[in-house]
């Protein structure tokens, strides 16, 4: 089986079991029909793929095998065991991914890009899908460089790949987890009430907890917060400037970023 198989498979497994979940223990109350909501957010993921393949031909894994073959890269001149080597590797690009989501917060022009992932009204297991094509590419460049100088193997960039879109899809869940499991799980990775707080409509909360799998990032550099002010159950989803439930469409998330918030419809969702 290869990389773009296994991946799918531990892709649509984490899915589903997320979305069954959602059903058994949901955290808050559904308030838009699925719908409407989940058209937009698996067609996006889709064109995304497409784009980044038809943009970057070349996997991840590939450049990594191809960066080994060369000798190039820190882990490929340094005589360090394969499970150390993987758990470096998964650690740094963690890591990366944490200042890279920060950075489209902190910069306009990529947080115009990266916003479109926040104008989802709800909070569920599909919003993990729900990022702009260009964001996709431009973090897709970036892991390749960081692959390259890492001189990663392409057996941890799987291992990466697969740790990295299966916690998004988990704590992106809607699931209601008991309070002692929460806590200890947050002791290390990102649970959904972790990340909810990312997605509420106040500006404090959404740039908090940028975390996507280690939870130590925004731990240790000053970005954490711990509970929405106004409660999981109360608090509002999404953007205050883009509340209009036509934001759930493809074709409004695509143009998202040529957008001015300030001429966009505000009918309350």
């Amino acid at each position: 089986m290869n990389e773009a198989l296994i991946r799918l498979a531990v892709f649509v497994a984490i899915l589903t079991t997320m979305i069954v979940a959602e059903a058994l223990l949901p955290r808050r109350q559904r308030e838009i029909d699925l719908l409407l909501r989940w058209p937009g957010n698996f067609g996006v993921a889709m064109l995304s793929t497409f784009l980044v393949r038809l943009i970057i031909p070349a996997t991840a894994a590939g450049v990594a095998t191809a960066t080994e073959a060369a000798g190039f890269g820190l882990f490929n001149n340094l005589a360090l065991p394969l499970p150390l080597t993987i758990a470096l590797t998964v650690v740094f690009l963690d890591l990366i991914i944490y200042w890279q989501h920060r950075l489209f917060h902190a910069v306009p022009l990529l947080w115009r890009i990266h916003r479109m992932h926040h104008t989802d009204i709800e909070f569920d297991a599909t919003t993990a899908l729900r990022f702009h094509p260009f964001e996709i590419v431009l973090s897709m460049l970036l892991k390749l460089g960081v692959i390259v100088l890492l001189g990663a193997p392409a057996v941890a960039v799987i291992v990466f790949e697969i740790v990295l879109n299966g916690s998004a899809i988990f704590n992106h869940s809607n699931v209601r987890l008991p309070d002692k499991l929460d806590r200890a799980l947050r002791a290390v990775i990102v649970t959904p009430d972790m990340h909810r707080v990312h997605h509420s409509t106040l500006p404090q909360e959404t740039n908090s907890n940028f975390g996507f799998f280690l939870s130590c990032w925004d731990r240790w550099f000053g970005s954490y917060i711990a509970q929405p002010q106004l409660g999981h159950e109360h608090m509002r989803i999404g953007l205050a400037e883009f509340r209009d439930r036509t934001t759930a469409r493809l074709d409004q998330m695509l143009i998202n970023p040529f957008v001015d918030a300030d001429q966009v419809k505000t009918d309350q969702a």
